[in-house]
Formats: structure tokens, C-alpha cells, sequence
């Protein structure tokens, strides 16, 4: 959304290589394998490795396991290759693996005497391996792996790389030892159905499994999670143990988190088919609004956009009076409370293109969760939109939001704006945080402009602009765990209120249709239909009311005579 530009020619490119790789399975490992990597954990710094630009650095967190992590930050037209020559014999396959977090990923080998491989992951908020295998040539005795980012993407992480197969004499790292009972287990947040909980990371441990009155109910890699499925107004009791291959740690010691006695999905009083609009707090050319001047046709109002503080993912707000013609902040909270009375919620959103947010920490969550809060209070909005645009971390993303509703209650809206590469997969930071905060979410209305090329839920790469491109991705959502009433349809308002991907209120009724009832469809039709899907967003209530509003007239009636 504007302002929200991507490059289309990035996303199509990554797209291309998405579907040009090829993904290796892992073969079977002999009793006398070893990892031939050195330095594989970067304990020893940068040690064995070469990064080109001096683009790596070792971090101290987030780590996978150990003390130590790569991480790596493309710049410019240098995409942040990290490599190290690794000792192999001829004639043997090899498993090359390693654990990534952050912005896009690759892995590879070069030199192998046969076929090189290469593997890859889009972003990511939490540690995933990646994996592939390699044969050698009958002369080669040295292999060169890498890892690299993209260009001009965010930082990347990597850690515990392995290349596992017959001892090529260049020497190994030593075993992993059982790591220890995690420390400093506490309950971070509750709802009425999921408690959230935090622990200090253990040296040497790779996974985390967590226990619900003695039963495991989940794994996960990083030092927090958040366990769903509860029943309001109830006590669990919490453990955590700390893995790694050599084995699981005993558990540590027991909390408490109680649920709270009443809960929602934030969708408290709207209709159950909605349309989302963001009013534009600033003059880019489209129609400067009041509150009061938006179209009754929009049932939640994003007000866009906060700003960033000097705290840490802290964010506060500031109405551009001058910009609006002298709107006032009184006038402003008047007409938030006017458009409530009348049924509709009024919501601050956080982030946009130039959104510089970032909450990355247990700390910078409590201060996003609590400055959020207080805006809601200062302003009366009934809830956040979440439309980080340059990247956010699914852990601590997911703990401040369950903290805010932890403050505000089951009447919290809460909605969020992917674009379409971060919808592509659950495994992506914001497809993993749309799934953790499921039981606090209303919506998520996935921007389906400014983007290229994307694969659907079949498998096959549909162009924007099109019924199929918007009902072959929202599919995606649908079968990856998101509930129908969690998914909506984000289209511009008009030519000019995107840089690329504009159709026309007819094709969005279609495919609203098509995916509600089945009809209207293009070539993809969805298995089955979904007539709780919660109904469509645009960018801008500005840019619709400049274009006669009719955007809002057309799928805004539309929507709101879905059966």
C-alpha cells in the first residue's frame, strides 16, 4: 500500500529461482560419517570462513546452539557470501545442512567434480534448517560451501553447518554434550485460550520442547513460545526441557499461567463480512479526509501510520494537522468516537514502506505492547494493524501482541497486511505470526498489488491483476491454518493508489464469489468453499473517495450482501 512500493522485478526474480532449484533429499549417513565442517557453530569467530565485503560478523543472539552465529548483511550489489574450503574424499555423498534465520538464505557447494547444489529459504523469524546433499568427483578432495543473502535484503543468521559424510581427513568439531535444564521459565502473557512463556536460552541446545502438566504439547527452536488451545479461567502448569542430538536435558522447574475468564477472536461487533480501508494521516495528492468524511461502506478504519520512537519497538502517534487542512486532535478523537457509535471500528496501524519498527527482543515487545496500549487509551482505537514491511520477528512479533491483549481485552481488532511473498509459505516470519496470535486475530488482508509473479496452493505461478492471482493465494492462507473469517482481499482503490496490480471492483466481487460460493472463478477453482471469508480491504479510503468512491460503492455492497 502507498506508501508501500516493492519492486515487482525482485519478487518475479525470486519467484524464477524459487522454481529453478532444486531440493535434494538426504541420503542415508554410514557409522563412520562425520561433519567435515570447521568452525561449524562459529565459536571460534570467523575462523575458517571468508565473507566477501566483510559482510559477516559472529553474533552472540540469536544463536542456534552454542555461544556463537554468523550473521551476514547484503549491501549493495554484494549479496553477503560466507564460505569455507571443506576437506572431502572423492567418490562419496555428502549431506550439507544448516540452520538459518532471518532474511533470505542460500545454501550451497561449488567444486564438487559432479553437480553443485544449492538450496534456499524466503524470510525467516526463527531458526529453520536447510538441507541438501552432493557427490563427489573421483579426484575431488576439497569442496567450497557457502552461504549467502540476497541483494538488498535484510541481514541473515547461520549456524551448526554440517557436511556430513565419509572423514575427508580435514578434521571434525567435537560431539554435543546433553545441555542443561533451561532457567528463568515465566509466563509472559495469557488469554482466555493461550499462555505465552519466555525462558533463558542453554548453551548447546539446538530445540526446546514444552510440557503441559507433564505432556508434551510443542518443540520449537528459539527461547519463547506460545501455547494455544486452552480453556478460559483455568490453571496450567509449565515446564521446558532443552535438545540437542546428544539427548534432552531434564525438565526445568514449574509455572503457572493462568488463562483469563473470557476470550475472543477480536471480530467483537462487526458484521460477518467486512471491508477494511486505510485513511491516510498525510497529503500524497489523493483526497486529504477527516475521519468523519470516510465512507460508511468501510467497517474498520486503519488509521496509517505510527511512528517509531527512540525506545526500542516503542511506537507513538502524530496527527499531520498542518497536512489535513488544520484537523485537530480533538476533532480527530470526536470523530473516532462518532464512527464508533455508528458501528465501526477505528484501528492505528504500524508500519508501511518506510515503517522502521522493529521488535526483536523481550524487551522491545513490552515496549511495543504498552505503547500501543496507551495509544489506544490516549485515542480511543479499537485495536493495531500490523503492516511491517521490512521484515518482523514472529517470536517477539507474537509475544507483544498477546501482551497487548492481554491490556485490552477480548475486544481488541486486530488485522494484519502481508505482501504476497510473505504469505507464500507458514515457515515465513509473517505467515508464523499470523498462525501464533490466531486466537487474538480479526483479520489478515494480504496486499495482492506491487507484487510479481507468485505460486498459488496448486503449485502453478499466477501473475497479479487477475481473479486466479487473488483466489489461487488466498487459498494458500486457507489451507495453511488461517480461519475463512481470517482472510480478506487487499486491493488498491484506484491506478493511482499503487504502483502495480489494480483491477477492477468487478474482479474482486469475482473472486470474493469464487471463493465464497464457487462461482465467478477464472481457471483455478478452490476444492471447496469458504463462505465465512471475512470480505476485502483497500488502499486508500483517500484514494476511493478520489476516484468517486467507487471502489467502496462496488465491493463494498458486495461484500456486505454475502450470504
Amino acid at each position: 500500500m502507498s506508501p508501500h512500493r516493492r519492486s515487482a522485478r525482485l519478487w518475479a526474480s525470486v519467484a524464477t529461482v524459487a522454481l529453478a532449484l532444486t531440493f535434494a533429499g538426504t541420503g542415508q549417513a554410514s557409522a563412520a560419517d562425520v561433519n567435515n565442517a570447521r568452525n561449524a557453530g562459529f565459536e571460534s569467530g570467523l575462523g575458517n570462513w571468508t565473507c566477501s565485503a566483510n559482510s559477516g560478523t559472529t553474533v552472540s543472539s540469536p544463536v542456534h546452539s552454542g555461544a556463537a552465529a554468523l550473521k551476514a548483511t547484503p549491501a549493495g550489489q554484494d549479496n553477503a557470501q560466507c564460505s569455507e574450503s571443506v576437506a572431502v574424499k572423492p567418490n562419496s555423498t555428502y549431506t550439507l545442512s544448516a540452520w538459518v534465520q532471518g532474511g533470505y538464505t542460500y545454501l550451497g557447494v561449488t567444486g564438487t567434480g559432479t553437480t553443485d547444489v544449492s538450496t534456499w529459504t524466503p524470510d525467516s523469524s526463527s531458526w529453520k534448517q536447510l538441507s541438501t546433499t552432493f557427490t563427489t568427483g573421483s579426484s575431488t578432495t576439497s569442496v567450497t560451501v557457502y552461504t549467502h543473502g540476497w541483494y538488498g535484503q535484510a541481514p541473515y543468521y547461520a549456524d551448526d553447518i554440517s557436511v556430513f559424510g565419509p572423514d575427508g581427513g580435514g578434521g571434525s568439531d567435537p560431539n554435543p554434550t546433553v545441555p542443561a535444564a533451561p532457567a528463568g521459565l515465566s509466563v509472559s502473557s495469557t488469554t482466555s485460550t493461550s499462555a505465552s512463556l519466555a525462558w533463558t536460552a542453554v548453551s548447546g541446545a539446538t530445540g526446546y520442547n514444552v510440557y503441559r502438566d507433564g505432556t508434551k504439547v510443542t518443540a520449537v527452536t528459539g527461547a519463547s513460545a506460545t501455547v494455544t488451545g486452552l480453556t478460559a479461567s483455568t490453571s496450567y502448569s509449565f515446564q521446558v526441557t532443552a535438545t540437542n542430538a546428544a539427548g534432552e536435558s531434564p525438565k526445568s522447574g514449574a509455572v503457572t499461567a493462568t488463562t483469563a475468564a473470557s476470550g475472543g477472536n477480536g471480530n467483537v461487533s462487526l458484521p460477518k463480512h467486512a471491508v477494511t480501508g486505510y485513511w491516510q494521516n498525510f497529503n500524497n495528492g489523493a483526497t486529504v479526509q477527516k475521519l468523519s468524511d470516510v465512507s460508511s461502506q468501510y467497517d474498520i478504519i486503519a488509521v496509517a501510520f505510527a511512528d517509531a520512537t527512540s525506545t526500542p519497538g516503542a511506537v507513538t502517534f502524530n496527527l499531520d494537522s498542518a497536512g489535513l487542512g488544520g484537523y485537530t486532535v480533538d476533532q480527530f478523537k470526536a470523530d473516532i468516537k462518532a464512527k464508533q457509535a455508528a458501528g465501526k471500528k477505528v484501528i492505528v496501524s504500524v508500519g508501511g514502506q518506510n515503517g522502521t519498527i522493529s521488535v526483536s527482543d523481550s524487551a522491545s515487545a513490552t515496549n511495543f505492547a504498552n505503547s500501543v496500549y496507551s495509544l489506544m487509551q490516549t485515542y480511543g482505537f479499537d485495536g493495531v494493524d500490523i503492516d511491517l514491511e521490512n521484515g518482523l520477528n514472529a517470536t517477539y512479533m507474537s509475544q507483544a501482541l498477546h501482551a497487548l491483549a492481554s491490556k485490552a481485552g477480548s475486544s481488541l481488532i486486530l488485522t494484519m497486511a502481508p505482501q504476497t511473498i510473505d504469505m507464500q509459505s507458514t515457515s515465513n516470519s509473517y505467515f508464523q505470526t499470523a498462525l501464533n496470535v490466531k486466537d487474538i486475530l480479526t483479520v489478515v488482508n494480504m496486499q495482492y498489488y506491487n507484487s510479481g509473479s507468485m505460486l498459488g496452493c496448486d503449485g502453478k505461478v499466477y501473475s497479479q491483476g487477475s481473479v486466479d492471482f487473488l483466489t489461487a493465494l488466498a487459498c494458500i492462507q486457507l489451507q495453511g491454518g488461517l480461519s475463512p473469517s481470517q482472510v480478506g482481499l487487499g486491493l488498491p482503490a484506484s491506478t493511482s493508489a499503487a504502483g502495480s496490480g489494480y483491477v477492477s471492483p468487478t474482479v474482486v466481487n469475482n473472486a470474493l464469489d469464487c471463493l465464497a460460493k464457487g462461482t465467478g472463478c477464472g481457471s483455478f477453482k478452490p476444492s471447496k468453499t469458504y463462505p465465512d471469508l471475512r470480505g476485502a480491504m483497500t488502499w486508500s479510503t483517500n484514494w476511493d473517495a478520489s476516484a468517486g468512491s467507487s471502489w467502496s460503492n462496488s465491493v463494498g455492497a458486495h461484500v456486505h450482501g454475502l450470504p
